[in-house]
């Protein structure tokens, strides 16, 4: 493909988005809907041509416009370069964000809001493409703020409803946090070496003898930023409550875009990593704790969304591990295929949420299987993809990581693989306790009685109240729990596929394979850290032979508490209430970091800031100066009287004090 037409990919999104944006109020949802879909399909399309030329060998492709910013002879150039690594995010964006669109359509028909929606989404894709589509660190950040951006204005897209608007908020000032680490590092980096561009950033870094240092440095202000957009400890609080958005937004958020941004940059910046040990054992840590934390909170939730938004978090983590072990193209392959399976998890819980008017809570879920066939179909492929269990996608991308945290010579290596091996059995439990919860069982659907349309639907609206979708179909009268439209169907049926074949791209050479996609990302991604002499066929084979043990250990806990025993995880739960309470309250981090930062900071503000800032010094200062300036002028008045007398005394008395001036002070 021309490079020139690279331009395109980002800015045909950001032209759905002025349309919507400025005159979709006016328009029909038909119009608003191929707005949408179109200003995403085109780029989708851009990305296959760009693919075809990649596999011919003809990455990287670049486009560089005039200098962005040239100033005492630091320069940046707003460029766009395409290379292996961008190649696969841009079919993850793209591809993936097509058919959540596409959902979409289907999903927010009825909603106020239609076209302000469609705007969002596409906002959303146009900054995600500039960061992934950038060849500097400013223009990555530049997307970096954007998506923070579309992130809170889709997160709070109901923004009547004050948990949503709350939710919004907490998104952009945690990510904000994180935003203030990326740029001390970016300053550090202008500092030591003098620009900003990534190839001449890594071709410098390239040529250091004694990493250490400054390098440290920079690579733990970026691990902050990272930390903050892809949702690790400690800053992963926002992501749980970004479930206040409509859920084709989760899915985007979750699966596609922003929380992979966070992944892609350490990957891409792995030549800094690779010059810093202890930065890399920093990210391998963080990755492991936040995946088993995470993963332990996953147990006990009741919304469907809320478990699958823990899960989310956890798997962030194994990717974050990945990267600390030096195994970057691990953490892309499963990046990769997360993206298939979480977002074919989100859309597959929208059509249940769908198919019972809003209902989220899975204790009042329960024998769907036969009255949403299609959803459960989908859905189960998803739930065994993400268990990790053999031939579906997350098996080989979860194994491969495990694979190399047991190898790797970074002496965390076997503690992480411990911890991942854990996570793996845990996020097991959980999906299919999801799974059994809604699909087999007893039903506990509370049923709504017949509507007046045949496939209404009814979702939460912004007031918290409950919204009656027009019909579908107005040739029926009949309705119940209802399979959603083919228009959302086909979404999850595409995403089921590739949740299945979508990980045998990584099929290892010790099943058979010939790990394309580590050979794909070999040109881009290197490791830092060498694979130890444990590393060889017969060690993959036992070490995939324990993790699936693991998961199907996972599934037979779950399989026996909510099929065979049902009222064994209610005993469990009463039992070990101390543990579970403090499961189910997520280990009060809210609670704390309420308790700790944001009730200090509030008395600061209102006390300090507002009190004594605001009203003494921004308020008091001026009113000061007004007052002082009305009582000289009122002396001033006083002193101008007119009277010669007057005059005669003020002058005795400004000589007195020249006098007392000279003889007691100046003479001194």
């Amino acid at each position: 493909m021309p490079s020139s037409y690279l331009w395109l990919i980002p800015l045909l999104p950001f032209a759905g988005f002025l349309i919507n944006g400025t005159i979709g109020r006016k328009l029909p949802r038909a119009a608003v809907t191929g707005v949408a879909l179109l200003f995403t399909l085109v780029p989708a399309l851009l990305v296959a041509w760009i693919w075809s030329g990649v596999l011919a060998g003809a990455a990287p492709i670049s486009i560089v416009s005039a200098p962005w910013i040239s100033i005492s002879g630091f320069t940046v150039n707003f460029a766009f370069t395409v290379d292996h690594l961008t190649a696969i995010m841009l079919a993850i964006v793209t591809g993936v964000g097509f058919l959540i669109h596409l959902y979409s359509a289907g999903y927010m028909a009825h909603e106020d809001g239609f076209w302000r929606f469609f705007a969002y989404l596409n906002l959303f894709m146009f900054f995600m493409l500039v960061l992934v589509l950038s060849s500097s660190f400013l223009l990555l950040f530049v997307g970096w703020e954007g998506v923070g951006l579309a992130s809170y204005l889709l997160i709070g897209f109901y923004f009547k409803k004050d948990s949503a608007a709350n939710a919004g908020k907490k998104a952009f000032v945690v990510n904000r946090i994180g935003d203030f680490g990326f740029l001390l590092a970016m300053f550090l980096i202008i500092a030591h070496f003098g620009s900003l561009d990534f190839a001449t950033v890594f071709s410098k870094a390239s040529l250091i003898t004694t990493p250490g240092g400054f390098i440290t440095a920079i690579c733990l202000l970026l691990v902050v930023g990272a930390a903050g957009k892809s949702a690790q400890i400690p800053l992963y609080v926002w992501l749980p409550d970004a479930m206040e958005g409509p859920t084709p937004v989760s899915a985007l958020i979750h699966a596609a875009t922003m929380v992979t941004a966070g992944i892609y940059m350490v990957a891409r910046c792995h030549v800094l990593f690779n010059l810093s040990p202890v930065a890399l054992t920093v990210v391998a840590c963080i990755g492991a704790a936040t995946a088993i934390f995470a993963a332990l909170i996953g147990l006990v939730q009741t919304d469907i969304k809320r478990v699958l938004a823990y899960s989310t978090v956890s798997q962030l983590g194994y990717m974050f591990l990945a990267c600390g072990v030096g195994a970057y193209s691990a953490a892309i392959f499963h990046l990769m295929t997360h993206a298939f399976f979480k977002a074919l998890l989100f859309l597959a819980a929208g059509s249940v949420i769908h198919a019972l008017n809003g209902e989220q809570d899975m204790n009042k879920m329960g024998a769907l299987r036969k009255r949403i066939p299609v959803t459960f179909y989908t859905m189960t492929a998803g739930v065994i993809a993400i268990a990790g269990i053999w031939p579906f996608a997350g098996f080989y991308s979860k194994d491969e990581i495990l694979y190399q945290a047991f190898t790797s010579t970074n002496p965390v290596g076997k503690l992480v693989w411990a911890v991942g091996l854990v996570t793996a059995g845990l996020t097991s439990f959980y999906m299919f306790r999801l799974w059994f919860k809604t699909f087999w069982g007893e039903s506990h659907v509370e049923e709504h009685g017949s509507l007046e349309h045949h496939g209404a639907a009814v979702h939460a609206h912004s007031d918290t109240k409950l919204v009656i979708e027009a019909s579908h179909d107005d040739h029926s009268h009949s309705h119940g729990v209802h399979e959603s439209p083919w228009i959302m169907l086909f979404p999850l049926v595409i995403l089921a596929i590739l949740s299945f074949i979508g990980g045998w791209v990584g099929n290892p050479e010790a099943f058979g394979g010939h790990d394309e996609i580590g050979h794909f990302l070999a040109p881009v991604l290197t490791s830092g850290i060498a694979e130890s002499v444990e590393g060889s066929h017969s060690t993959e084979w036992i070490l995939a032979g324990i993790s699936l043990a693991t998961a199907f250990l996972g599934f037979l806990v779950a399989y026996f508490l909510y099929i065979v025993k049902p009222g064994t995880s209610t005993k469990l739960a009463t039992s070990f209430k101390p543990v579970y309470t403090l499961l189910e309250n997520k280990f009060y981090v809210d609670e704390i970091y309420a308790l700790v930062i944001v009730t200090p900071l509030m008395v600061f503000s209102r006390l300090f800031l507002a009190g004594l800032v605001d009203g003494g010094v921004a308020s008091g200062v001026p009113s000061a100066t007004a007052a002082g300036v009305r009582g000289l002028g009122s002396l001033t008045r006083k002193i101008q009287s007119g009277n010669i007398r007057s005059y005669a005394g003020w002058l005795a008395l400004g000589a007195a004090a020249v006098l007392v001036f000279m003889i007691f002070i100046h003479v001194r």
